[in-house]
């Protein structure tokens, strides 16, 4: 049933019955004082949660059970649904609640954080996850696409985030196939790599040029009828290519990121023009600024200079416009999407839409029906997680910067970019480390003092370094060559190979025992291990049956004789953050 239709009564909407708890953050059902109110309100599938019991603490019928006589007018209105999902628990003693310090209260604004075009995909999440009570019969409007294993696995909680956004040139829905390429295959036309810290204090909104040439990697891929295919690669190739052309898959600009960066993204999201003109619609226009008039016949946007409240096609309009704004191409075009997406975030939190339940359907609604996503990230539970996460970011430290390029020099009529080879590089290893691109405030200062102590002090000798290495999730071989090096190399001859770790590592770490600090430093320096690389913990007994430091090689690991050392801040790059307002010229 769609909302106009459940639980209708009294002419009321259901969107309405639902109000912010402020000191949890989430919306509950509140019905009418009123209204005669049964202490169940009604049949629920038990879940892993609540162990199989029924709102309230209420336990569920055996089959066969003749259900109890409604309950008299004035009993007990059910708990509010935040209550019940936790199966109905008693409250916290009085007692208990006095000693503790009060729960500091967060704004609905900051669960959410929002995106556009190709990007748009990350308002689509943030608005289904703020607004998830409403919308779980809405799982059904999510499409979700195989990731081939191209991704990670999925985001973990603990972990940092790297979602991959895109956005399709694929001329679908209503008034769309007067656009441009009407027969488009729906390529990569606007991709944002998302970086969420670990510590959720910053992002980093990595834009990646279209025109960019770059190598696709083969594609092993799940075809739509269900079949498995390997898509060739195509080296030299413009990166929105990735996406369409030759059957290509999400996974495919997947697996060109992570070739392109180095990072693998956890999870994808693609969106369609729709989701530009019904998210804008939804929160009643964005924002924009121009600091000369516009007037694109390419993309239908006219505009005088000034400040404008757009949405619908005029919204699209805007996101696709290139040749009226800065020099004419797809940067320029970028750019002008950064300040977009911008302007939509400072639009959400600073009005009422998150408070507004009637306001949050909309966005959920129109968010899940243009949204498509990875199977692994497909269902209202999953966005809502996820949701949660990008929520506790503050905008003012959500950075967005584009790819460093250089036109190509291959060409004499300049269509294409290559990568910048003297700052790219620079940027995929800050974000690969986790490092801010804006100065953030650390939320974890003194674990980050003391990982840096770990450092100071005596080292022994190399000769006298004894360590075992293992490979948690570096190529193949590589504990083998970081051997060959440690001994031929670098003096550390007491050293062997231990084979493969018990599970993968995303960094580099090596334990010690305390007494082993001194072996610790010094392999440290030689590996270019950082801090947070080493682990006081226990010692492990060698071949020769002699105490030893356990060296697991992770992902993020290099090469035998490179560096590991984390940058400790991020480059110079051209960049905006979302908190400032910008005007497009």
């Amino acid at each position: 049933m769609d909302a106009q239709g459940r639980g209708r009564a009294d002419n009321i909407d259901p969107a309405d019955q639902w109000v912010l708890n402020p000191n949890t953050g989430e919306y509950e059902l509140r019905l009418s004082p009123s209204a005669a109110q049964s202490p169940v309100p009604g049949p629920r599938r038990p879940s892993s949660r609540d162990g199989g019991r029924t709102g309230g603490g209420a336990t569920r019928q055996a089959a066969g059970e003749t259900r109890p006589a409604p309950a008299p007018r004035g009993a007990d209105v059910p708990a509010p649904r935040s209550a019940r999902r936790r199966g109905g628990e008693p409250e916290t003693p009085q007692g208990r609640r006095a000693s503790r310090r009060p729960a500091k209260k967060q704004s609905a604004a900051k669960k959410v954080l929002l995106w556009t075009g190709g990007s748009m995909a990350f308002v689509l999440v943030a608005a289904s996850a703020a607004g998830y009570l409403y919308i779980k019969h809405l799982n059904g409007n999510i499409t979700s696409v195989s990731d081939d294993g191209a991704s990670t696995g999925g985001f973990s909680k603990d972990e940092a985030i790297n979602i991959l956004l895109i956005g399709t040139d694929k001329r679908t829905g209503k008034g769309n196939e007067g656009y441009g390429d009407s027969g488009s295959v729906g390529h990569a036309d606007t991709t944002i790599l998302l970086h969420v810290s670990k510590d959720r204090s910053n992002a980093t909104a990595l834009s990646i040029p279209r025109d960019l040439i770059v190598d696709i990697p083969d594609c092993p891929t799940q075809q739509a009828d269900g079949s498995s295919k390997v898509i060739p690669g195509s080296p030299g190739a413009r990166f929105n290519t990735s996406l369409g052309q030759d059957d290509r898959t999400p996974s495919c600009t997947m697996r060109t990121v992570t070739e392109l960066t180095g990072i693998k993204p956890d999870d994808f999201m693609v969106a369609d023009f729709n989701a530009v003109k019904t998210l804008t619609e939804a929160v009643g226009g964005v924002e924009v600024c121009l600091a000369k008039d516009i007037d694109d016949p390419d993309s239908h946007l006219k505009l005088s200079k000034g400040t404008h409240n757009i949405s619908g096609e005029k919204a699209l309009a805007f996101v696709r416009t290139r040749h009226s704004v800065g020099f004419g191409g797809d940067l320029s075009r970028i750019g002008l999407q950064q300040q977009f997406l911008s302007a939509l975030m400072r639009k959400l939190k600073g009005n009422d839409t998150l408070t507004s339940p009637t306001k949050m359907v909309k966005l959920a609604e129109a968010g899940t029906k243009a949204l498509t996503v990875d199977d692994k990230l497909d269902s209202i539970g999953k966005l809502k997680d996820l949701g949660l996460e990008l929520g506790k970011l503050n905008p003012k430290n959500l950075t967005f910067t584009t790819v460093p390029v250089v036109d190509n020099p291959a060409e004499k009529v300049k269509a294409t970019v290559v990568l910048d080879g003297s700052k790219a590089p620079a940027v995929f290893d800050a974000i690969r480390n986790d490092v801010s691109f804006t100065g953030v405030k650390k939320k974890q200062k003194a674990a980050k003092d003391a990982q840096a102590a770990r450092l100071k002090g005596s080292k022994a000798p190399a000769s006298e370094v004894r360590v075992r290495i293992l490979n948690g999730g570096a190529e193949a071989g590589s504990a083998q060559a970081v051997l060959n090096w440690l001994q031929n190399d670098a003096g550390v001859t007491k050293s062997e190979n231990a084979g493969n770790a018990p599970a993968a590592l995303s960094r580099t770490t090596l334990e010690y025992a305390p007494d082993q600090a001194p072996q610790a430093r010094r392999l440290a320096a030689v590996m270019g291990l950082s801090g947070s690389a080493l682990k006081p913990g226990r010692s492990v007994t060698n071949s020769q049956g002699l105490p030893a430091m356990t060296l697991t090689l992770g992902k993020d690991f290099k090469g035998a004789g490179v560096s590991l050392t984390v940058p400790s801040k991020a480059p110079e790059v051209d960049k905006s953050t979302a908190d400032k307002v910008k005007c497009a010229s």
